[in-house]
């Protein structure tokens, strides 16, 4: 079991192999005297040197037209029911075709259904309607009540003298 300064170290290996001055002294002295760090370096040094060997394959010159011809065949195979043929159809648009018309239709439809959706939310609360007339005090209530009484009993002794008057 590796103590708590292997572990340290072991995340600066990598660092000591491709820049060894960029890593701190205290590191280089404990790898200096660690046998496990320094056989986990000589690892690493031999996975460098191995990977340095190795070449990329360089590809047929006749890879692209092979694949874009695929490809055509790919596009051009009909499907046997409808269902199959539309997802084919959706697929291939999303992977063969560009998707940057997508992006404003996606837009133009979620500021529509923002802008219902809203307008829905704004009907349903009455956010709009008239502010209802506070109540009148009770003082002021019993006061326009007697006021009114006062003028129908004027009306009646007008109209009781107007009959007793003929």
């Amino acid at each position: 079991m590796k103590n708590t300064n292997c572990k340290m170290v072991d995340e600066k290996l990598a660092d000591l192999l491709l820049d060894p001055h960029a890593v701190p002294a205290k590191v280089q002295t404990h790898v200096a005297g660690c046998g496990d760090c320094q056989g986990e370096l000589a690892k690493l040094q031999a996975t460098m040197q191995l990977l340095d060997t190795w070449e990329a394959p360089q590809p047929s010159p006749y890879f692209m037209t092979r694949l874009g011809a695929k490809m055509r065949e790919e596009r051009q195979a009909a499907p046997a029911s409808w269902l199959a043929r539309g997802i084919a159809r959706i697929r291939a648009g999303i992977a063969y075709g560009p998707g940057l018309h997508v992006r404003p239709l996606a837009a133009m439809a979620l500021t529509v259904v923002l802008l219902l959706g809203g307008g829905a939310y704004l009907g349903f609360t009455d956010w709009m309607q008239p502010a209802q007339p506070t109540p009148l005090a009770a003082t002021v209530n019993d006061l326009q009540i007697l006021d009114n009484n006062a003028q129908v009993l004027d009306t009646m002794q007008s109209l009781s003298g107007s009959e007793s008057g003929d």
